[in-house]
């Protein structure tokens, strides 16, 4: 996961990631699953229902600030 972002231009420490995802479980965003692969403890993280309506909520604000900075697009006056 941290070579993702990474990969994405940020770069997060064990420390940063770790805490962000036990608070994503504790919300009901993410599920963890412990697994133990070659001799050592695996985590490995799922969403939840929660975690996907949450996602999509996210990603409309993302979008809409995209559209607002990047497109010159204001808000719709209403």
């Amino acid at each position: 996961m941290l070579a993702e972002l990474e990969r994405h231009g940020y770069s997060l420490s064990y420390g940063t990631l770790y805490p962000a995802l036990h608070k994503m479980e504790q919300e009901g965003l993410l599920v963890r699953e412990d697994r133990v692969e070659g001799g050592k403890m695996r985590k490995y993280y799922s969403a939840t229902e929660k975690g996907i309506q949450e996602l999509g909520r996210v990603k409309g604000m993302v979008r809409e600030l995209y559209l607002e900075v990047v497109e010159g697009k204001g808000p719709d006056p209403g």
